[in-house]
């Protein structure tokens, strides 16, 4: 399905308003326009002008097939490769970039505990207001919970140091459009 399409919802919906993260249920027969489906979930502009995330497990409702599962899949061997690979699955529903490569995780450390690995993440938000940090952090949770071998996933949000564009990865901000040479943030 293109992006920009029509749809009309086939059943009710939960979803969450973004950038607020307010629950709304959005009932059979909305009108949404789908604006991106990346890391397990949907964004989609409702016919009142409201922008929500839908989870993957609704994609049905969208007329959609749910996308794939989580990259882990099927991979019995935990590695720090493996929990990054896993973060690059979790996308700011705005912005059509992983929270990686915008330059949101500040820290990453794995250690080990009985029978398997602790992870805890420091990340950011691009905004320090920004209502999806709850969501965004409950993904990554989820996300990394789901490896092979880890018993523990502690996410916190910080604001210290305020992230700016200058944290992005080269390709996010040539994927965003922003000129890496005028650019006043020094490259990362």
């Amino acid at each position: 399905m293109a992006a920009n399409q029509q749809i009309v919802l086939a059943r009710d919906v939960d979803a969450t308003q973004i950038p607020s993260g307010i629950p709304q249920r959005l009932p059979a027969g909305t009108i949404v326009r789908l604006m991106q489906a990346l890391g397990g979930s949907y964004t989609v502009i409702t016919d009142v002008g409201y922008m929500v995330r839908i989870d993957a497990k609704d994609a049905d409702a969208l007329g959609l097939v749910p996308t794939a599962g989580a990259a882990s899949a099927g991979l019995s061997e935990f590695s720090e490769d493996l929990v990054w690979g896993q973060l690059k699955t979790v996308y700011d529903p705005e912005i059509p970039v992983n929270v990686v490569d915008l330059g949101l995780i500040y820290s990453c450390v794995i250690s080990p505990v009985a029978d398997g690995n602790k992870i805890d993440i420091r990340m950011t938000m691009t905004a320090p207001g920004c209502g999806m940090s709850d969501v965004l952090k409950a993904d990554i949770q989820q996300k990394l919970s789901n490896l092979p071998t880890v018993k523990e996933v502690n996410v916190e949000v910080v604001f210290d140091p305020p992230w700016h564009p200058g944290k992005m990865t080269e390709g996010a901000r040539l994927k965003l459009g922003l000129d890496l040479e005028s650019s006043p943030f020094p490259r990362y």
